[in-house]
Parts: C-alpha cells; sequence; structure tokens
C-alpha cells in the first residue's frame, strides 16, 4: 500500500519518517523500532500512535514509501 510520509532529517541528516498517512487517517510515530537497509531501499520498524507497529519501506530510487507489514496491538 502506498503512503504519504512527513520526515525530518535525523542526527546523521538521513530521512526519517515522523508521521504517515493511512488514506485520510495521519499517524504520529511514537518510536522508530528497529531500522535496517538494503541496497535500494531502507525500513523502518514504527511505534504509530494508534497503539500499532507498522513496517514503513522507503524506495530510495522512486522516493516511494510503502506499509509492508502491519501488527495489531493486543487489546
Amino acid at each position: 500500500m502506498s503512503i504519504r510520509v512527513e520526515c525530518y532529517a535525523g542526527y546523521r541528516g538521513e530521512q526519517e519518517p515522523a508521521a504517515f498517512w493511512l488514506g485520510a487517517r495521519r499517524l504520529a510515530v511514537r518510536a522508530i523500532v528497529d531500522r535496517w537497509f538494503a541496497p535500494e531501499s531502507r525500513w523502518f520498524r514504527v511505534d504509530a500512535d494508534d497503539g500499532n507497529l507498522y513496517v514503513l519501506r522507503h524506495d530510495e530510487a522512486r522516493d516511494e514509501w510503502e506499509v509492508a507489514a502491519f501488527t495489531r496491538s493486543p487489546g
């Protein structure tokens, strides 16, 4: 699912997600839980303010973001 992401430059000047939009709903990123890199992509596991975990993938060549995975919080 392609999404719109609001970013900020981290301490090394690289873009990190601060919030993202699922349709008309804006979700703020409370914390970046994990991150990893591939040759063409950057991945972020984030804790959103809805209490759920999302894996966001940034395709750097196309400058496109997508939700790659979703984990609903228990309860």
